[in-house]
């Protein structure tokens, strides 16, 4: 039966009750002989609709991206994507270019592991401990758009790519959607949005709750994974209210609340001897997983007459990740128990703002800062053990792990937008950060972003960046080295399980060119060198990620795309080349064998996320009955694999396709849209990870033939 997670649920309740309770204004429709007609909008509404079109203007020019790489999704690219608007955040991303996906749906953007900064309406909304699930949703998207590259001084410490979300906001009109999704796997889902105005007011929400018989990557090639449900239930609220023509304050609320089981492997043999338990069925084994991710924002947007326009939020976010072994199994199978709660709270503050002094310079400056207070729990059942890691008994020890780190990051920036010429943008500024949790680290950052318009049809940009990227404190390993010695948990006494924070340099050269009126074209470059490369991996039984650091790295690769819309038809293609290489373990050498640990100090080698060649395309087509049908693809070379990812994952490619067509169905009902979807529809079985590698735990399959149908119902 379907039991959506009751936090999730709740949360789209109290955020749905007090507009529900706001008085809805009607509007009276005529009707004549040339059909029906719609009242006329009262003066004060388009006043009020013209201000907020002003001020998401005003918002929108505070984030500059002059010399980065820039891909931008709106509702109708997501609408042609073969889930709609259901479509996970993570997989509307990957149809960007050089985007990775990875299990427990990672994203690696440009040879980076993860290292994604997300914004809504422009404000930093602080990562979550990574997990399985997905903290942010599509549903609320009026438009994303992903950053890459040079990027300007305003965008710091995740700096991969940054995931710009335009939510649905003031755009929002009167009214809602209902929409219920249902297929393979047990997949139920349900959503609800709501939106309008009311005077200076407007809001939107959006609820949504879910379940789904295999919530992570099957571990095994079969078509159903064992113990591997998922329930899952996500909320967001967005509230502005308009103070003056040049004011209005704005309130953001988004929670998730997911529980996943973890799967299991059939006719396993236990590596280890528990007293009383002589015969243990891997195949029933109960370990799992809750995440949870709530935040709130709270902004301030105006401006000083005709040339300034700020902005000042306050922001806080609660993040946790809670595995919980099966006590039996995991001590049989790994060794070790582990009870682990990782829980991460920030709050503070962040402030952009923009002056345009003349015809030919803009001014930004802003700032950010950010405390944060971390905590792990772990209560570990562990056997003793010998010198050489051999059980020397049957009966398990019982070690209590708890760890708490507190800290703060900040950062301010000053940058200059320079137009000399219509055709020539500059823009070069300065950023100084600093960081304080578990190291003591600053840096100033030059930035330096050039777009030259060569013709009406052809644009180059290039830029250079120096990066500054703190380590995660939400994945800091605080492990007690000490108290697992002389058990099947033991670690290296020399290890280092500091994290240290990451330095680059980062050059990109590109160039855009529109063919015509309806195909474009591109082509972009980008070198990085780096220091003390920041990279994670699942140590340990718990499947939670953990950062370390290599000596140095570089980075580089190569991207082609285009485009091609036209009135009934639209299509996509790119194609990414990439390299990404380190050398040296600098910090958590624990979770590594002493082979392994020599070779990486001697040789460089591939990071586990690189993939040399990544692909994605689509095309969608609407015909003149009112169907739609698209499809796309995704294919990959291969993620990194065998001793020190030495070797590569077969080639794979996934195709999706779907339809969708608007229903009348009555007086009684009204107009509903129907959609179907398949995902990977020729069934294609292939590994995302096969268990070896650097930081990588468990195999990870591709997921199997998925057919998908939905309803939604405006109103």
């Amino acid at each position: 039966m379907f039991t959506p997670s009751r936090t999730g649920l709740a949360l789209a309740l109290a955020l749905a009750y007090p507009l529900l309770t706001l008085p809805v204004h009607a509007q009276t429709v005529a009707a004549t002989d040339s059909g029906p007609a719609t009242a006329a909008p009262t003066p004060q509404r388009v006043e009020i609709s013209s201000q907020r079109q002003r001020l998401d203007a005003a918002r929108n020019g505070l984030s500059p991206d002059t010399g980065s790489s820039i891909y931008r999704f709106d509702q109708q690219d997501i609408a042609k994507l073969p889930m709609g608007a259901d479509t996970p955040l993570n997989q509307v991303i990957l149809q960007a270019p050089g985007v990775v996906q990875d299990s427990y749906g990672q994203l690696h953007v440009r040879g980076d592991h993860a290292d994604l900064q997300y914004r809504i309406d422009g404000i930093v909304i602080p990562e979550a401990i990574g997990g399985f699930g997905q903290a942010l949703e599509t549903r609320f998207a009026d438009q994303i758009q992903v950053l890459t590259g040079a990027l300007p001084a305003q965008y710091g410490y995740r700096t991969a790519g940054v995931v710009d979300i335009h939510s649905k906001g003031a755009s929002q009109q009167n009214g809602g959607q209902i929409s219920l999704l249902g297929g393979s796997n047990g997949h139920r889902e349900g959503s609800l949005e709501l939106g309008g105005s009311v005077g200076a007011l407007s809001y939107y929400m959006v609820g949504s709750a879910m379940h789904d018989d295999q919530g992570i990557e099957n571990p095994t090639s079969s078509r159903h994974a064992l113990h591997d449900e998922t329930e899952q239930g996500n909320g967001f609220g967005y509230f502005s209210y308009v103070l003056t023509p040049e004011t209005r304050v704005n309130l953001i609320l988004g929670g998730a609340n997911n529980r996943f089981q973890i799967p299991n492997v059939a006719g396993q043999a236990p590596d280890y001897s528990l007293a009383g338990h002589d015969n243990i069925d891997s195949a029933t084994l109960d370990a799992r997983q809750k995440e949870r991710n709530h935040f709130g924002v709270l902004s301030l947007q105006s401006s000083l007459g005709q040339d300034v326009d700020y902005q000042v939020a306050l922001f806080s976010r609660y993040t946790d990740v809670h595995y919980r072994p099966d006590d039996v199994g995991d001590l049989a199978f790994n060794g070790v128990a582990a009870d682990v709660a990782r829980s991460n709270r920030a709050s503070g503050l962040q402030a952009d703002a923009s002056w345009r002094l003349n015809a030919t310079h803009t001014l930004r400056s802003g700032m950010f800062y950010q405390s944060e207070k971390g905590a792990t729990r772990n209560n570990s059942l562990v056997f003793p053990a010998d010198a050489n890691g051999n059980q020397t008994s049957d009966q398990p020890l019982s070690i209590s792990d708890d760890a708490q780190l507190k800290g703060h990051t900040w950062g301010v920036y000053l940058q200059d937008q320079w137009q000399p010429v219509k055709a020539l943008t500059v823009n070069y500024g300065l950023r100084y950060d600093q960081v304080r949790t578990v190291v003591d680290e600053q840096q100033l950052s030059p930035r330096v972003g050039v777009v030259y318009d060569i013709d009406a049809m052809t644009r180059v940009h290039a830029g250079y960046s120096r990066y500054f990227t703190p380590p995660p404190t939400e994945q800091i390993d605080q492990t007690s080295i000490q108290k697992f010695q002389g058990t099947t948990n033991a670690l290296p006494t020399d290890a280092n399980t500091a994290v240290r924070s990451e330095r680059s340099n980062y050059y990109d050269l590109g160039i855009e060119r529109q063919i015509d009126s309806h195909l474009t074209v591109g082509m972009d470059g980008y070198y990085r060198q780096v220091r003390h490369l920041q990279d994670e991996g699942q140590f340990g039984n718990a499947l939670i990620y953990s950062a370390f650091n290599y000596s140095h790295a570089r980075v580089y690769g190569l991207e082609l795309s285009a485009t091609y819309r036209n009135e009934a038809f639209s299509a996509y293609a790119n194609v990414a080349f990439a390299r990404a290489l380190g050398k040296g373990l600098e910090t958590g050498q624990f979770n590594f064998e002493q082979d392994e640990i020599d070779y990486i100090n001697s040789n460089w080698v591939h990071l586990d996320h690189d993939q040399a060649t990544t692909a994605s395309a689509g095309a969608s087509y609407q015909w003149s009955n009112g169907l739609a049908t698209s499809a796309d693809l995704l294919f990959g070379s291969g993620l990194r694999n065998g001793f020190a990812n030495s070797s590569h994952l077969p080639s794979y490619t996934q195709v999706n396709l779907s339809a969708h067509r608007s229903f009348d169905l009555g007086t009684a009902v009204g107009p509903v849209e129907l959609r179907l979807s398949a995902l990977n529809v020729f069934d294609r079985t292939y590994q995302i990870r096969d268990g070896s590698g650097i930081g990588v735990g468990a195999p990870q399959y591709g997921q199997r033939r998925t057919v998908l149908m939905g309803i939604s119902k405006s109103f």
